[in-house]
C-alpha cells in the first residue's frame, strides 16, 4: 500500500487538458448564468504513446450537486482525484484507457440534474448536443455510443441513470452512485426546513398572537411565491458563506425548478408544497414523481434494455436515504428484466469517490473496444 500522506505515484499520471467551451444552447439561460465554460478533459498515459490513429472509448463524469467539474481534477487529500484514480486503475490492470471528460454544470441554484429545465437551462442538450460532439471533434476518441458511458454520486447520479433512460443514442453504459430516487423519502422529509428557511424572508414578519392562517397563506397556496424566495434567493447570492440549512433550502429550490418549471410563475418555477400550512400540493408533487427514476423504468425499458452496461450502489447509511429508493430502482429494473448490477455498502452519502474503483472498471468492460 502507498502512503497516500505522500501521493507519490510511480506510474504515469496521464495528461489534463483545460478547454473553454463557448455554448449557444446555455446562451440566454434564466439564471443568467454564464455560457462561455471551462471543460477539463484528462487524455490516459497510452493516448500520447499508443500511436496517432488509437482511438479510446469515453467516460462523463456527472458531478453532484454544489459541484463542477473542474471539483473532480483538483488536489484531494488522502484519497485520489478522479484522474489519479483513473491512472492508478489502469496501472493496476483493473480497466483499460479511457479518456475521461469532466463538464461544468454549476448553476446559480448549487447546480442541476442534467435535464432540460426553462427555469435553469438545457444541461441535458449541453451535454449531449454539444459537449459530445466537441469533445469527439478535438480527441481521438471511440465516437459511438456503444464506446460512450456517463457516471456520477447524488444529483449527479440520478443524471447517469436518466440519461441512461432517454438518450441511449448517446451512452452505451451508466454507473449511478447514490443517485436521487424515491423522491417521497429523498426530498420530502427536507421541506419543512426549507420553508423554515424561507420563512424569514416573509414580505412582513408575523407576530405573536391570533391570525388567520387564510390570509397569512394568500398567494402561496398554489405553489407560487409571495417574493419570500425570491428575497432569500437573492439573499444567498451576496453571502460570502451558507449555513447547512441554507444550502438545503437552495437544494430544494433547484429541484423544484427542474421538477416542475413554470414559465408564468414567479422565479420560473412552482413549489410543491403551501408556503405557510407546509400542505402538500398533490398537483404540483405528481410533476416531481414523473421526474423520479423509480417511476420511469417501464417508460423507457427498451432504451434501458439497449445499455450495455448498469451499474447501480449505494451506502446502506445514507443521510438522504437514498439507499431505499436503489432497492426500489433495482427491483423495478429487475422486474422489467432489464439487467444491472446494484451492491450496496457499508457507509453513508458523503465522500464515497473510493466506490469508482468498482464502477470505472465496470463502465470500461462495458464499453471497451
Amino acid at each position: 500500500m502507498r502512503p497516500m500522506t505522500l501521493k507519490r505515484p510511480d506510474w504515469n499520471p496521464g495528461t489534463l487538458v483545460v478547454l473553454e467551451h463557448d455554448s449557444r444552447i446555455l446562451r440566454g439561460n434564466a439564471l443568467r448564468d454564464p455560457h462561455v465554460r471551462k471543460l477539463a478533459v484528462w487524455l490516459p498515459p497510452q493516448y500520447d504513446t499508443g500511436g496517432r490513429n488509437r482511438r479510446f472509448p469515453v467516460l462523463y463524469d456527472l458531478v453532484g450537486f454544489m459541484g463542477s467539474g473542474l471539483a473532480h481534477v483538483g488536489w484531494k487529500p488522502f484519497g485520489d482525484n478522479v484522474p489519479e484514480r483513473a491512472a492508478r486503475l489502469m496501472a493496476e490492470r483493473r480497466m483499460g484507457p479511457a479518456i475521461f471528460v469532466f463538464p461544468d454544470c454549476f448553476t446559480a441554484l448549487g447546480g442541476n440534474q442534467y435535464v432540460n429545465s426553462p427555469a435553469i437551462g438545457a444541461y441535458a442538450d449541453y451535454i449531449t448536443k454539444e459537449i459530445v460532439p466537441f469533445v469527439d471533434r478535438e480527441f481521438r476518441t471511440l465516437a459511438s455510443r456503444d464506446h460512450r458511458g456517463c457516471f456520477g454520486k447524488s444529483s449527479g447520479g440520478y443524471g447517469a441513470i436518466i440519461h441512461g433512460m432517454k438518450y441511449p443514442r448517446t451512452w452505451g453504459a451508466i454507473a449511478d452512485h447514490s443517485g436521487d430516487a424515491y423522491f417521497e423519502f429523498v426530498y420530502h422529509h427536507d421541506w419543512p426546513n426549507t420553508l423554515n428557511e424561507i420563512a424569514r424572508y416573509r414580505a412582513r414578519p408575523v407576530k405573536p398572537g391570533r391570525r388567520d392562517v387564510r390570509k397569512l397563506e394568500k398567494g402561496v397556496e398554489h405553489g407560487r411565491d409571495d417574493g419570500r424566495v425570491r428575497r432569500f434567493l437573492e439573499a444567498v447570492w451576496s453571502k460570502p458563506k451558507l449555513s447547512m440549512a441554507e444550502g438545503h433550502a437552495i437544494m430544494n429550490l433547484c429541484m423544484a425548478a427542474t421538477y416542475d418549471p413554470d414559465p408564468r410563475a414567479p422565479n420560473g418555477f412552482r413549489l410543491p408544497f403551501n408556503l405557510e400550512t407546509g400542505e402538500l400540493l398533490p398537483e404540483r408533487w405528481k410533476n416531481w414523481r414523473a421526474n423520479d427514476p423509480v417511476n420511469l423504468v417501464a417508460k423507457y425499458r427498451a432504451n434501458l434494455a439497449s445499455l450495455r452496461g448498469i451499474y447501480i450502489d449505494c451506502g446502506w447509511r445514507d443521510q438522504y436515504h437514498i439507499q431505499y429508493g436503489a432497492r426500489i430502482l433495482s427491483k423495478r429494473l429487475a422486474a422489467a428484466r432489464i439487467a444491472h448490477t446494484y451492491e450496496e455498502f457499508d457507509d453513508n452519502h458523503s465522500d464515497i469517490d473510493y466506490r469508482m474503483d468498482v464502477s470505472l472498471p465496470f463502465l470500461y468492460r462495458a464499453l471497451k473496444p
